[in-house]
This record gives C-alpha cells, structure tokens and sequence, in this order.
C-alpha cells in the first residue's frame, strides 16, 4: 500500500509539474528573462514561494475532505461550483489551443511536417492515453517519462551556455529591478487556473484522502513545485547565458533560438523534442484537470469522462487548425489565470472554516494566513496590471 502511495504522489507531482511546463511556460520565462536578466530569478523566487502556499493548502483541503474543488465551492454556497468550474474550463480549453500548437512545432522541429499535421498527431497520442483502461496509471507513467526527459535536456542547454551564475544567484534574492506583469504572469502560467487542481484531483481518483494522508500530500505538492522550479530556473540560467553573449532571441519563437544558440543545428532537434515534450504533458494535464472539474455535476459525465475528455482535445486542436496563431493568446491566458488563481484559492479558504464541510478537520492557521496574503498580493498585482 505504502508503494501505491508513493507511486500515486509521485505521479501527482510530475502531473502537476508537467501540466505548468508547457509552451506558454517556456515562452514566458525566455521573453521575461530577456527583460529583466538577471533580476527574474527574483522573480522565480516569489513565483514559488506563492506556488508552495498554494500547492499546500490546495492539496490539504481537497484530499482530506475527500472532495474536488467545484464540490466543495457548491458546499460553501450553492452555484458557487459551477462558477468555479466555468472559468477552469474555460481558462484550461484556451491553455490547451496553445499546447496543441506546441506540439505541432515541436514535431516541425524534429522532423520537418507541418504545424498542424505535428498537432494532429500530438492530439492523436494524448487520445489514445485516455483510450486505456487503466488510464490514470497511463497519465502517470506518461508525465514521470517526459518530465526527466524535460530537466535532462534544459540540463544540457544550461551547461552548454555557460551562465553568469555568481550574479544571478545574487539577484534572486537582492534584485535590482521588479516586474509585477511579470509575477502575475509566471504565477498564473505555474499554478494559475486547472494546474493548481491537476495534482489534488488525482490524488482524488487514486484514493488517497483523509487525514492521515497529510503528511504524504504536503510531500507531493512540494515534489511538483520544486520539480517546476528546477526546470524554470535551469531554463532561466540557459537564456541567461546566451542573451549576455549578444545573441539575438527570435520573437516569434523565443524558445527555439535559445536551444539553436546553445547547441547550433543540433539545438533545433533539442527544441523540437523539449517543447513538444513539454506541450504534450500539458496537453493530457489541462484536459484531465479541466474534465476532473465537471465529473461530479452528473453520474453520466462521470460514467463517460474519459470520452468527454478525448472531446475537449479534440475541440482545442479543431479550433487551433481553424485559427492558429496561440502565442498572444498563451500570455493573455497566462495573466487570466493569474486572476483564477485567488478566487479558486479564497473559495477553498472559506469553505476549510466549516465544519460541515470538513468536519473535525482544522486547517493550519499558518497556512491559511499565507493562502489569503497570496490572495491579496495577486489581486492587487492584477489590478496593478490592469
């Protein structure tokens, strides 16, 4: 049982991990480095502590009541779950046009094809995951694979690029320069909308709940951050090292010119294979989430989730051949969520104070005195953006 437990954490981790890097999380962190050099380590940093806060008392309070998010908001004030769910969905449909076209670059990369046949057949993998009986076993293996494959190779790139490490390392934590477009965006993009709920949710579905999980929970939800902050901050470091040498970063594919810079010709089958990597893992995460947050509306949805899943990546890969164009749409997403972020965190946070809802639980003090500070900074940071 106690391997089960750590497989099924595991998994959890890299499925949350693997759900935040994808394409818009690679653009994001390449276009923001290049802003603010050295100094976005800094932002890295808060970027994760804000994550950690999350992550901590998202899974508490989803796995020990037993309950996914939308039903606990529906607990705490009727309608509030179909709210909730809406803009999930919503944010996770336009996060997954964007992961769709991500794969499609990275196989043009890799093997020359199209954008959209690459699209066609990265949708075509992510189905035939959700086609397998043991489906969640599948997801796991699936972001396990991929996410080693991931830090491997921004691992290369970084030491090949030779980064100035001596100050970015100072930076981090005495920065000369602060973003706060830039903190909404890396937060809502790492865990804005679905990507906060894709670990918690499927801890769920393995059966892992109650509170003598809790100490095994608090370890996966920091495994996935961390996991998350190693591939931004190797990603960050490999940028780092190539815009210092006066290299020029292609704004229409900032991704591809830092792994062709580092690594010449051989660097575009290195982008190829990183980014589809990175889309293809999101793809299957952003669906799972999203579809995880309507399966309790109705017996029927949850007795054919698997199909309705299979859907939602076919409506996001239809709607990219027919429209195209994801990188403006990814950071306006990535911001959107930003927003997502502290409603869905306030609903949890109110509804782990009733009893009815948690029963004899009680919620860290601590924790719940970081969730609503996080509320706060994102809201005002929003605002400020906006």
């Amino acid at each position: 049982m106690a391997h089960k437990h750590k497989n099924a954490l595991l998994g959890a981790a890299f499925l949350m991990a693997t759900s935040a890097v994808g394409p818009g999380f690679l653009t994001q962190t390449i276009v923001f480095t290049e802003k603010l050099a050295t100094n976005f380590g800094f932002i890295i940093l808060i970027s994760i502590l804000i994550d950690l806060a999350v992550q901590f008392n998202i899974w508490q309070i989803v796995t020990v009541s037993g309950k996914r998010a939308q039903d606990l908001a529906n607990e705490l004030l009727p309608g509030l779950g179909y709210l909730l769910a809406f803009l999930i969905v919503t944010g996770g449909l336009a996060f997954n046009i964007g992961n769709v076209a991500g794969a499609g670059l990275g196989i043009e990369a890799m093997t020359g094809i199209s954008v959209e046949t690459g699209a066609m057949l990265s949708a075509g993998i992510a189905i035939a995951i959700f086609l397998f009986k043991e489906a969640g076993k599948a997801i796991d293996v699936f972001a396990k694979i991929l996410g080693f494959v991931m830090i491997g190779l921004i691992l290369y790139v970084a030491f090949t690029s030779h980064p100035p490490l001596g100050s970015a390392i100072r930076h981090t934590f005495l920065p000369e320069q602060f973003d706060p477009v830039a903190t909404l965006t890396l937060v809502g993009g790492t865990v804005g909308g679905y990507i906060s709920f894709a670990g918690a949710h499927r801890l769920l579905d393995f059966g892992v709940r109650g509170q003598c999980a809790l100490k095994e929970v608090n370890r996966g939800a920091s495994t996935g951050i961390l996991i998350t902050a190693l591939i931004r901050y190797l990603l960050f470091l490999a940028t780092l090292g190539i815009i210092l040498t006066g290299a020029s970063i292609n704004p229409g594919n900032p991704a591809a010119s830092v792994f062709e810079n580092a690594a010449g010709a051989f660097g575009k089958q290195l982008f190829g294979l990183m980014i589809w990597a990175a889309a293809i893992t999101s793809v299957v995460g952003a669906a799972y989430t999203s579809i995880s947050f309507v399966r309790s509306f109705h017996p029927v949805i949850d007795r054919y989730h698997a199909y309705i899943t299979i859907a939602f990546i076919l409506i996001s890969t239809i709607i990219f051949l027919l429209i195209g164009r994801p990188v403006k749409v990814l950071v306006f997403v990535g911001t959107l969520n930003g927003f997502v972020l502290p409603i869905a965190l306030a609903i949890l946070l109110l509804a782990c104070r009733k009893q009815r809802i948690m029963g004899s639980y009680r919620h860290s003090a601590w924790l719940q005195m970081a969730g609503w500070l996080v509320v706060l900074i994102l809201l005002a940071m929003g605002f400020n953006v906006f």
